[in-house]
């Protein structure tokens, strides 16, 4: 279970419960960021992509990566970005962070990255497909120099991923456009979406090989082709 912490919003000075996530690294750790509670939240007025993430290393490997900024969308409306001190490795049994720096054995490519948030808002489906592609074996994961068609473009070496966070279904032309781009980078290429896919987006996904998930609103990417059933089995 992931730890609950007590967060005031100072906007409506009410107390709301975050849970903390956690996040696979590279290494096989599963990790959880140590907020800092002497530091009060700040309020998200404007975003840019460079603050959506913090670096920090992996308390057993010490490997750096990059990792979503936590952050709790409070019911009066306002958005808290929540300060971090440091990154600790969590304990499969008692999910507390875990002192003893003992070995641990390597993910499974099954396509369960751990804690994947609810999906509420774009970043947290944007945050949900991060976690799943490392959990698949993926590294680096930034945003995509290209802009997609719809949605959200995410790469990583090798792959191209694009998270469509829309309430309308994915059309043939957003995978079309995918595959093209994906093809001129000679990259792999999957597309996640909320809301699913138009009859002839999925035909023509078949037809070029592109993965299609659907993003549940657990945070829990489902395959609904073959081209992603083999990829959440077999991984990066």
């Amino acid at each position: 279970m992931s730890e609950s912490v007590p967060v005031r919003c100072p906007a409506c000075r009410c107390e709301r419960l975050y849970a903390v996530p956690a996040w696979p690294c590279a290494c096989g750790t599963t990790v959880t960021l140590v907020l800092d509670g002497a530091a009060p939240p700040a309020v998200v007025v404007h975003r840019a992509w460079a603050e959506e993430w913090i670096t920090l290393r992996c308390p057993r490997c010490a490997r750096p990566a990059q990792w979503p900024r936590p952050e709790l969308g409070c019911p009066c409306g306002t958005v808290l970005r929540l300060p971090v001190t440091e990154a600790a490795p969590v304990d499969a049994d008692s999910g507390s962070p875990d002192t003893a720096p003992t070995a641990r054995p390597a993910l499974p490519r099954a396509g369960r990255p751990p804690h994947p948030p609810t999906i509420r808002t774009a970043r947290d489906a944007v945050t949900a497909t991060v976690l799943y592609l490392r959990s698949l074996g993926f590294r680096d994961i930034r945003r995509a120099d290209q802009r997609p068609t719809a949605g959200i473009g995410l790469a990583a070496p090798g792959l191209l991923a694009q998270v469509d966070p829309s309430a309308r279904p994915a059309s043939l032309r957003d995978v079309e456009c995918l595959w093209l781009t994906a093809m001129t980078e000679s990259a792999r290429c999957v597309y996640l979406s909320l809301a699913g896919y138009a009859d002839d987006a999925r035909a023509g996904a078949d037809r070029l090989g592109v993965p299609l998930f659907v993003l549940d609103l657990t945070g829990t990417p489902r395959p609904v082709n073959p081209a992603a059933g083999t990829l959440d089995t077999d991984g990066a």
